[in-house]
Parts: C-alpha cells; structure tokens; sequence
C-alpha cells in the first residue's frame, strides 16, 4: 500500500523560514531510516506559497492564481510517498519523524483497483506503458 504523507504548512515555512543545520541532519537520518526499510518511494519539502500557483478549473475556462494563499492551515510544506504494508505501519514510521510543533496528514494513494469498472483493461495498460516510460526515463 502506498501512502502520501503531506506536511503541513505554518507560519513559518510560509514566512520563507529554512530549516537549521541540525533540523537537516535529523531529517537525513529519519530519511535514511525509511530508505534502508525499503519504504520511502520519494520526499520533497516545498517552498512557501508565495513561489506558488493555482489552477481553477470552470465552465468558463482555467483561471490562473499566483500565491501567496492566506489559509496557511491548509497548505503544505512538504510530503513523502511511503510504500508500507498497513495505515498502522506508516502511522508508526511517522511517529518517529523529527518534528516539534508540526501536523502532518497520511493519506492513502489510490490504486487501480480503487477505481472500479472506471479502468478498463485498455486504460490498465495505457497507465502500465506510461508507468514504464517514466521508470525508464528515471533510469530504472
């Protein structure tokens, strides 16, 4: 199973605030805890808002929003993708992440299977070419 792990944004990673040395180091090690494990797909931290943009979908086209968002409550500063074998593991895994003063929010990444009727066998295997070429293209 895999899941999304997001970060989420405060004050201070909106207010552009990098973290320390030693918050990297901690970081680096929780990080390679999770790669020796074999679970961590990939991790990123995110720049504020203000390097952002929106994309409003509508009847009456695409609407275009520069950041900063003001409702720092729902954005993210960073994620990690963590294939695990239950909710429980990634909640453990995570308890264990270097963080004060921080909430994050685990979700589970959708499968095929998720998706009922809705993927056909030709859109399965249209998702397995593009799986194939993006893995290719990362070297894999």
């Amino acid at each position: 199973m895999k899941f999304m792990v997001l970060v989420k944004a405060d004050e201070n990673t909106e207010g552009g605030a990098m973290p320390t040395e030693q918050d990297l180091a901690e970081m680096g090690k929780f990080n390679e805890e999770l790669v020796k494990a074999g679970v961590m797909l990939a991790g990123e931290g995110l720049l504020p808002s203000s390097k952002g943009v929106r994309l409003r979908y509508s009847d009456q086209g695409t609407t275009v929003l520069d950041g900063p968002f003001t409702e720092t409550k729902e954005l993210i500063a960073g994620f990690w993708i963590l294939e695990v074998s239950s909710r429980e593991e990634v909640i453990e895994w995570m308890k264990r992440a270097p963080f004060q003063n921080t909430t994050i929010e685990i979700r589970q990444v959708a499968s095929e299977e998720d998706f009922g009727d809705a993927m056909t066998p030709e859109l399965r295997e249209h998702e397995a070419r593009l799986r194939q070429q993006v893995e290719q293209q990362q070297g894999r």
